[in-house]
């Protein structure tokens, strides 16, 4: 039986007070429909159809690569309405999954498990216990503990309220079945609305089982609808992961302190302090150390790299054995190879530097290609901007750059050459020679400073 999977995306999320749809909200720096496109992909890949309604420009253009079907509610009419949008075509043989853009956690185990409890026969209803049930719809059950109907809190009596299992609003069963429901549903409640929860009753009254599934835990069906939900549930969502990542061996000095936001690959016996940050995707090898309030994105780090504290670290490659930091930033298109060490206060930009190179103080390198074995004293800038082109530095191996040098593009340093401390190279440095560039020093005998007047 083939899976069909509808994600009801339409709300406005009035209480997150934006301009944007909630749906767009991020966690983890990854909107919220896209947790659970993500979840859905891996059970029906190419059978995935999104409800969506308010802010549906915003929606289409910032999620334009999903691979979903979209599906327009012209009017925000309940949930069931919703439903009722995407099911046309749909397969009346296929069994239907509905999950919500705003649950961003919900696990793949548990909606096997749901999928499993709606292939029974029956329908699928995902359940939860709540200590505070408030907000949600109740289950209510007969004396043999079977389901009977689902109460809305604004319609449910004070007896009923009191029930602490809860509807997550996700469920599972056959198609057909389900669009015989939706076209019976009526809008007789508090909120004039047509209610997906509604179709529980009906399938009891048709006679069918109601196979409840009851969640692993209340994180992962707690939908988001203000600001302070989203905050609570990203520190949740970053617990899970820095516990994932300690059961596998790395060690998190404080794993209250610690941002994965994006894809990680991680090696054994990996140290990462307090506020690091982990953006897009990002691969660490093993042996490493990283310092607190880093931020590596989108980067590679290889095997024994130590990164000191405070250092930023973007679309870079590092290589074996590196030493970084205190305080550098790796710009965008930096290659370390190995055994490179990059210094506090050192900025690299679309840079290669090979293997056993230093650049420790002080530097900027940008544009540029830097052999094997280079030291580069501290304070020394490649200028590699004219105010419109950017231009390229060469500097060959063995090459010994002094401090407080400037290489103006396009420039090249030969391999063994020494430039001495004050340079401003502006041709090319000939290779196993020194070369040097600044004024002559001079001292001026009866010089005197000038002393301020005073007026009487």
């Amino acid at each position: 039986m083939a899976l069909s999977i509808i994600i009801l995306a339409a709300g406005q999320g009035t209480r997150m007070r934006s301009s944007k749809p909630k749906v767009l909200h991020k966690l983890a720096e990854k909107s919220l429909l896209e947790h659970v496109v993500q979840t859905a992909s891996l059970l029906a890949k190419d059978n995935i159809h999104v409800v969506y309604g308010h802010g549906g420009e915003q929606l289409l253009e910032e999620l334009s690569d999903l691979s979903v079907k979209w599906v327009l509610q012209e009017e925000q009419l309940g949930t069931g309405h919703a439903v009722a949008q995407a099911m046309d075509p749909i397969p009346p043989e296929d069994l239907v999954l509905i999950l919500y853009g705003d649950v961003p956690l919900i696990s793949r185990d548990t909606l096997e498990s749901l999928i499993k409890a709606g292939i029974r026969g029956g329908l699928g209803l995902l359940t939860v216990r709540l200590e505070n049930p408030a907000g949600y719809g109740r289950i209510l059950r007969d004396a043999a503990g079977e389901v009977t109907r689902i109460v809305e809190e604004k319609d449910a009596t004070e007896e009923e309220k009191i029930v602490s299992e809860v509807n997550t609003g996700m469920m599972c069963v056959d198609c057909d079945k389900l669009a015989g429901w939706l076209n019976q549903l009526e809008n007789n409640n508090a909120q004039g609305e047509f209610y997906l929860t509604d179709i529980i009753e009906m399938a009891v009254a048709d006679g069918l089982q109601v196979n409840t599934v009851m969640a692993a835990s209340e994180i992962e069906v707690m939908g988001i609808n203000d600001r302070v939900q989203l905050a609570e549930m990203e520190r949740n969502y970053q617990l899970m992961q820095a516990h994932y990542l300690m059961q596998q061996g790395v060690t998190l000095k404080d794993p209250m302190r610690f941002d994965l936001r994006g894809d990680l690959s991680i090696g054994t016996d990996v140290t990462i302090d307090v506020n690091v940050v982990l953006e897009g995707k990002v691969q660490i090898g093993n042996n490493v150390n990283i310092g607190a309030n880093t931020v590596i994105s989108d980067s590679v780090i290889a095997d024994d790299v130590t990164i000191l504290q405070n250092c930023l670290i973007d679309k870079s490659q590092v290589g074996k054995g590196t030493k970084i930091g205190p305080f550098a930033r790796l710009r965008p298109d930096t290659v370390l190879k190995e055994n490179v060490h990059v210094g506090n206060f050192v900025e690299i930009k679309k840079t290669v530097v090979d293997n056993g190179s230093k650049v420790n103080h002080l530097s900027y390198i940008g544009d540029a290609e830097v052999g094997k074995d280079v030291n580069i004293g501290a304070g020394t800038i490649t200028c590699n901007y004219d105010g419109a082109n950017k231009f390229k530095t060469i500097i060959g191996d063995g090459a010994f750059i002094g401090s407080d040098t400037q290489l103006v593009a396009p420039v090249t340093v030969g391999a063994g050459a020494t430039l001495g401390a004050g340079t401003t190279l502006t041709h090319d440095a000939t290779a196993e020679k020194l070369t040097i560039s600044r004024a002559r020093q001079t001292s001026i005998d009866g010089w005197k400073r000038p002393v301020k007047k005073v007026t009487p």
